[in-house]
């Protein structure tokens, strides 16, 4: 049945009827008072004993300190006022429920002396206080007359009768001012303190709107950039499952890990949760990121390339410029697996790496982004089994670097290869081959430029590629 239930013995009140309707009968349900730890020593004696009260005053044997089930309660026709008094006010009689108990070891609560008992506290507190030793020699001393006093006062009318002020109505009690400025200073205090945590706290309000910031911690160049992304993946992520962290700080937290490398017990102690809630975050919302901004990272067509294509590729190799391709190692930790420490050395950075093939437009923009391979992958052995070859079209021209040997490759496809011819060692270049290399070596920087912003790994990658597209053009 649902709804709630009243534990107290022979009373059968419940929230809702036998077909599931909620009753309407004004009863209200209260459930047993929980044991407060974390708020301080006070709080939490105060708390466990006023739960031990209210479990001796029901008498249940299957109700214990321990175990009470979510929906066993106690209705509003076992306390004096219908409901359970505030949970610090012991004295009060309706700290424990004590009425229609179901039993006869009842200690019997009068509410009338506890009404006695609060006056008397209040009337206490609202006395003034004796005068100090320096007030009683202030009054010894003789005073000068005011300047009011000095005027004399014009002569009662006798028709009208002299009737005093009542006693206290134009006097206030000193406590009570005392304890209104020492509010006033905790509240002020407590507004100091929060504007002062918010500066600090990774919400909404940590990157308040500043590029400058926004580009530090999350690679985006500005903070109309980082809100359009947010809009676009908040309603697919797992916002269920990380009920402690906000879809803003989500999208945060993951773009200053893949930005900054920052490892998880940092960011959990930034975002002020448990490591294991911060890898979650970051598992789940790359997923997502990867979901929906891979088709971020697309190859153009060729009206596409012709219509932007930038005047400096224009002038050295035509039109016709389809590609940049390079590959691009990224430092992993040596692998436990002897097959796969041999497939991830490097010969060339002498480190265990994953190598990945990368191939931009003439304008500055991914369109291509391979699978990781293992160091030991030479860059034309990647070059022809990543599927790059099969997006080129005949008369395309690819610029590629002495490492590319993939002329055959590209032919076949009707295609060509422009591969600048650099220094190597000590040898030179001659006057001829220098005047040749220099245009395209100057343009080369431009791969050079999008590889820096890269992270590892498969599906890292390819988020980096797309938030990479979403940044202005290096060209």
């Amino acid at each position: 049945m649902p709804g709630s239930h009243c534990c107290v013995k022979n009373c059968s009140n419940t929230s809702h009827d036998s077909h599931g309707r909620r009753r309407n009968n004004g009863i209200q349900f209260f459930s047993l008072p929980k044991w407060t730890q974390h708020l301080g020593e006070q709080v939490s004696d105060r708390t466990r004993r006023r739960r031990l009260a209210w479990l001796a005053a029901i008498r249940r044997k299957d109700l214990t300190f321990d175990l009470t089930p979510p929906w066993m309660s106690v209705c509003s026709l076992h306390f004096h006022s219908g409901i359970p008094s505030y949970e610090m006010l012991e004295n009060h009689p309706d700290w424990t429920p004590s009425l229609l108990l179901g039993h006869n070891d009842v200690k019997n609560t009068d509410q009338a002396r506890y009404q006695r008992q609060l006056r008397c506290r209040t009337q206490k507190l609202e006395r003034p206080s004796p005068p100090t030793q320096d007030q009683l020699q202030a009054q010894a001393l003789p005073q000068p007359p005011a300047q009011d006093q000095l005027q004399v006062p014009p002569p009662p009318d006798q028709d009208q009768e002299q009737t005093p002020p009542p006693p206290g109505q134009d006097m206030e009690c000193g406590l009570c001012t005392s304890r209104r400025d020492v509010i006033n200073n905790l509240l002020e205090e407590n507004r100091e303190l929060k504007r002062e945590l918010d500066m600090y706290w990774m919400n909404e309000n940590f990157l308040g709107g500043d590029d400058n910031t926004v580009k530090y911690y999350t690679g985006l160049p500005n903070f109309a950039l980082f809100q359009t992304l947010l809009l676009t993946l908040t309603p697919y992520l797992p916002q269920g499952r990380m009920k402690k962290l906000s879809p803003f700080q989500l999208v945060l937290l993951t773009l200053m890990r893949l930005r900054l490398d920052l490892p998880i017990q940092h960011l959990s102690h930034l975002f002020r949760v448990h490591r294991t809630t911060v890898a979650d975050a970051f598992h789940h919302t790359l997923g997502v990121m990867y979901a929906q901004l891979c088709p971020l990272v697309h190859w153009p067509s060729r009206e596409c390339l012709l219509t932007s294509m930038p005047h400096q590729f224009v002038e050295s190799f035509g039109n016709n410029v389809a590609a940049i391709v390079d590959c691009f190692e990224v430092f992993i930790e040596k692998p436990s697996n002897v097959l796969a420490r041999a497939q991830t050395f490097s010969q060339y950075k002498h480190a265990y790496t994953m190598k990945y093939l990368i191939v931009i437009t003439p304008q500055g923009v991914i369109s291509f982004i391979s699978n990781g391979w293992g160091g030991r992958a030479s860059d034309k052995h990647i070059t022809e089994q990543s599927g790059f070859l099969n997006k080129l079209l005949p008369g395309d021209i690819v610029l590629a670097d002495r490492g590319f040997n993939i002329r055959k490759h590209v032919g076949m496809m009707c295609a060509e290869v422009k591969i600048p011819t650099f220094t190597r060692g000590h040898s030179q270049l001659e006057a001829k081959d220098v005047e040749e290399t220099r245009p395209i070596a100057h343009l080369r920087i431009h791969v050079e430029r999008v590889i820096g912003n890269l992270m590892p790994l498969d599906k890292i990658v390819t988020v980096c590629c797309a938030l990479t597209n979403m940044c202005k053009s290096v060209v």
